[in-house]
């Protein structure tokens, strides 16, 4: 008996250590101080604007998950690069999220690693990110948009979620940016449906949605003529129907000649803006970007 004791001592001892160094592996993986920042939106946040040679030089502490295969960039779906642009798909060009990186890399402590993980689909509806109905949106849509979705392979916003899962195994997720509207101009359930797919990302990634803020971006300002501008004030209703949700504003961002897209100094700007409410939202404050 007194043998038997002492085995079942021994087996105890090394269960304890066992779990001692998977704690320990566990919250080695887990950088607390790698900050991560979810975007989504249409072709605005997915990058239309082209970047230029100024935008192409990168602090090494910003980082994007590639969201789809780039093989002629170098780059392979699921793994971390710096974030040069494009940080949505191959071809795209420069979003707020290159900017927003930027801003908070250059006032946050020099420890902090900021990444971002940007599934983007251009000319798309909100409802492409319905957890629920995005297969018949889809299905009714064009062939351009079945052909982008396929990329995230076939579920934007499961891609979205399997990423960020990956992603929570090496970082903390901080907020949510979201750059969309233009599809949804005048649609006054916009709010709602933005409400749902924020609901479904905090339930899915078993996030405090008292912790992650939604910084959501006016479309195109009315003082640049911005054809979707109207879509302004359903946006600015947002915070009414998502108590975490902030409106980044678009004044004084130039656009391209469509009035529909930021040009790059627009993103720049843009980007800038939710830098600034970022880092104000998370105890560090800056003066307002020009």
């Amino acid at each position: 008996m007194k043998f038997a004791g002492t085995i079942m001592r021994s087996i105890a001892k090394w269960g304890a250590a066992v779990l001692l160094v998977l704690v320990t592996i566990t919250a080695s993986a887990q950088d607390s101080k790698f900050y991560i920042f979810l975007c989504l939106g249409q072709s605005n946040m997915e990058g239309n604007a082209r970047f230029e040679p100024q935008d192409t030089t990168v602090d090494k502490r910003f980082k994007v998950l590639q969201a789809v295969d780039c093989t002629e960039k170098g780059r392979s779906k699921g793994n971390w690069y710096t974030a040069q642009p494009p940080l949505c798909r191959c071809n795209t060009g420069l979003t707020p999220a290159d900017y927003f990186g930027r801003t908070l890399l250059a006032n946050l402590p020099e420890d902090v690693t900021v990444g971002v993980i940007n599934v983007s689909v251009a000319g798309s509806k909100i409802e492409v990110f319905d957890k629920i109905n995005y297969q018949s949106y889809v299905a009714g849509g064009p062939q351009w948009l079945k052909n982008m979705v396929v990329e995230y392979s076939g579920n934007p916003y499961g891609q979205l979620v399997d990423l960020a899962k990956m992603a929570q195994k090496q970082g903390v997720i901080k907020g949510i940016l979201l750059h969309q509207g233009e599809s949804n101009v005048n649609d006054t359930l916009w709010t709602q449906k933005v409400k749902g797919v924020y609901n479904n990302l905090v339930q899915d990634l078993s996030l405090n949605p008292t912790q992650i803020p939604l910084l959501a971006g006016e479309v195109v300002n009315a003082d640049q003529g911005g054809i979707c501008a109207s879509m302004n004030k359903i946006i600015g209703k947002l915070p009414e129907v998502v108590p975490n949700s902030f409106i980044i504003s678009s004044a004084g961002c130039t656009c391209a000649t469509d009035h529909l897209h930021f040009d790059a100094a627009g993103c720049r700007k843009l980007g800038k803006r939710y830098g600034a409410k970022m880092l104000a939202l998370l105890g560090y404050n800056i003066p307002e970007p020009e």
